[in-house]
C-alpha cells in the first residue's frame, strides 16, 4: 500500500482505538496529514501544544503503524499550523471535507472503528496497545508469579480463581499483562468476546449511558463478554452507582462462568474508597502482586526497548553497557519512566547510539535524567499555585462560584491534580468542595480539549507545571 489517504485511514483507525476517544478527539482529529514538495509526510496540528503532545505521546506509535502499512517506507513528521503557514481549518478536517490548498492533505477519518470478525483486529478496536504482548514482556523476580498466572488466564485454563486481581505500584507492568492476556486469549479463541477497558472508560461510559438512558445496552455489552479485563479498578471508588454496576457485572459474569481479570495500585482490601461488598468480591479470587523491578530487570527492560527501537530503524548498533547502566541508575522510578529515558536517548543519539560514551550521554541528556526521586506534588499545593496564578483565593476554587473567571482555573487545577498526583477522580472531587467525580472528569477532559485548541490555555498549564516542578 502506498496511497497516503488509504494508509492514514487504516493507521488512524488503529490509533484511535489505542489512545482512546478523548485524546484522539482533542489532539489528532483536528489535525491533517500533508505531503510537502519533497514528499515528506507532515501531521499538521492546530497549536504548538498539540504538536508537543503528539511528539511526546503518539508520534512514535504513528510511525510504527505507518511503516507497517506503507510500501514506500516513509515516516511522519509533526508541525503546528503556525509553522506551516496555510493549513486546513480544523472544522474541514473533522467534517472530512477536502480543504482548498495546494498540498495533498489526508483528512482524519472520523468514523468509529467497527467490530470485525478477525479476533486480533477485534481486540485492537477495543483500545489495546499492539506492542504490549507476552513476547515483549520482560520477566524478572518481582513479576514472575504474575506472569505465570497471566499466561494461564490467557490460555483459558480452568483455574479455580475468579477474578484474577493484579496489584502493584504504577508503572511496573500491570497494564502490559492485561493487554497481553487480551491479545493471547483472543488469538487462541477468535470467536470469543474479549472486552478490555480502563476503569476510567468504564466510569465515563456508564455515566454517558445513564444520561442517554441506554444503561441496558451498556450492561449487555459487558455481560455478554467471555472475558472481561478492567485496568486501574481503584478509580471506580467513591461513586455508589458506578460501584453497584461493577459489582452486578462481576457477579453476573462469575455466575455464568466467564473470566474476569482486574488490576489496581493496591490489593483489594486496601482500596478503602471502594465499598465493602465490592472489595470482598474483588478479593474473592486470586491476588497477584507485581513487585517493583530490581536493577537486573530494569537493565533487561532497557535492553529490550533498545532492541525494539533498532528493529524499527530508530537506532542502529548496540549501546555500551556503562551507558545503559548509567541510564538505569539515574532513572529510579517506574518502568514507564525508564522506557521514556531510553526513548529520549534513542531520539537524541539515533545512528550514533553505538558510539556514545558515558560523558557524551550525560552531556546529551542533561536534566532529562533526574537522578533521584521526584518531588511529591500535593492537591493543596496545586490549588494554591493555580489560585495565585489567576489572582484568586484558594477558597474560590473550592466554592460554588461558576463564573468563567473561577470555573476555568478550577478545571485547570483539577487537570493538574490528575496529571501530577495519584488521586482518583472521586478523591479530587472531595478536595474541591465535595464535588462529584463526574464534574472532575468533565473538567479534565475540557482542559485537554482546550489545550489542543487554545494557545493561552496551553501556556497557562505549561507555566503552572513549571512552577509546580520547581
Amino acid at each position: 500500500m502506498t496511497d497516503p489517504d488509504r494508509i492514514w485511514t487504516e493507521a488512524a483507525g488503529r490509533l484511535r482505538g489505542e489512545i482512546g476517544e478523548g485524546a484522539f478527539s482533542s489532539y489528532i482529529a483536528p489535525s491533517a496529514v500533508r505531503v510537502d514538495g519533497s514528499g515528506q509526510l507532515i501531521l499538521v496540528t492546530p497549536t504548538a501544544y498539540a504538536r508537543d503532545w503528539v511528539r511526546k505521546n503518539a508520534l512514535r506509535r504513528m510511525n510504527e503503524l505507518w511503516l507497517g502499512l506503507d510500501g514506500l517506507n516513509r515516516r511522519l513528521d509533526v508541525r503546528c499550523r503556525a509553522e506551516m503557514g496555510s493549513t486546513p481549518p480544523a472544522s474541514q478536517v473533522a467534517a472530512g471535507r477536502a480543504p482548498a490548498h495546494s498540498g495533498n492533505v489526508v483528512s482524519m477519518p472520523m468514523a468509529t472503528v467497527a467490530p470485525v470478525a478477525d479476533g486480533a483486529r477485534a481486540v485492537r478496536a477495543a483500545g489495546l496497545q499492539e506492542r504490549l504482548t507476552f513476547d515483549s514482556f520482560v520477566e524478572g523476580q518481582g513479576n514472575a508469579f504474575a506472569l505465570a498466572i497471566a499466561r494461564q488466564a490467557a490460555a483459558w485454563a480452568d483455574g479455580h480463581f475468579n477474578p484474577i486481581f493484579f496489584c502493584g505500584p504504577y508503572g511496573y507492568g500491570k497494564t502490559h499483562l492485561l493487554n497481553a492476556i487480551a491479545w493471547e486469549a483472543q488469538r487462541l479463541r477468535p470467536d470469543a468476546k474479549v472486552v478490555y477497558l480502563t476503569a476510567e472508560r468504564f466510569l465515563s461510559t456508564f455515566v454517558r449511558a445513564m444520561q442517554d438512558r441506554s444503561t441496558a445496552a451498556f450492561k449487555d455489552s459487558l455481560r455478554g463478554a467471555d472475558m472481561l479485563l478492567i485496568d486501574d479498578v481503584q478509580f471506580v471508588g467513591g461513586k455508589a452507582s458506578t460501584q453497584e454496576e461493577l459489582l452486578s457485572t462481576l457477579t453476573a459474569l462469575i455466575e455464568d462462568g466467564k473470566k474476569i481479570v482486574l488490576s489496581a495500585d493496591k490489593p483489594p482490601m486496601a482500596l478503602t474508597e471502594v465499598e465493602p461488598r465490592l472489595r470482598s468480591h474483588l478479593a474473592s479470587g486470586l491476588t497477584c502482586p507485581v513487585e517493583p523491578a530490581d536493577r537486573s530487570l530494569k537493565l533487561a527492560v532497557a535492553r529490550n526497548r533498545i532492541e525494539a527501537l533498532a528493529r524499527l530503524g530508530v537506532v542502529s548498533g548496540e549501546v555500551r553497557a556503562e551507558v545503559l547502566e548509567h541510564l538505569v541508575d539515574r532513572t529510579p522510578g517506574s518502568m514507564r519512566e525508564l522506557e521514556g529515558a531510553v526513548n529520549t536517548l534513542a531520539a537524541v543519539a539515533g545512528a550514533r547510539l553505538s558510539t556514545l560514551g558515558l560523558d557524551e550521554t550525560q552531556a546529551l541528556l542533561g536534566s532529562a535524567l533526574r537522578g533521584g526521586p521526584e518531588r511529591r506534588i500535593t492537591v493543596d499545593e496545586i490549588q494554591k499555585t493555580v489560585a495565585e496564578h489567576f489572582t484568586l483565593k484558594q477558597a474560590d476554587l473550592l466554592s460554588e462560584r461558576r463564573t468563567r473567571s473561577v470555573a476555568r482555573p478550577r478545571q485547570i487545577a483539577m487537570y493538574l491534580c490528575k496529571q501530577h498526583t495519584t488521586r482518583s477522580y472521586p478523591d479530587i472531587g472531595r478536595r474541591f468542595g465535595g464535588r462529584d467525580h463526574t464534574t472532575v472528569l468533565h473538567g479534565v477532559r475540557k482542559i485537554e480539549e482546550l489545550m489542543a485548541q487554545d494557545d493561552q490555555i496551553a501556556r497557562d498549564v505549561e507555566a503552572l507545571t513549571r512552577k509546580l516542578r520547581g
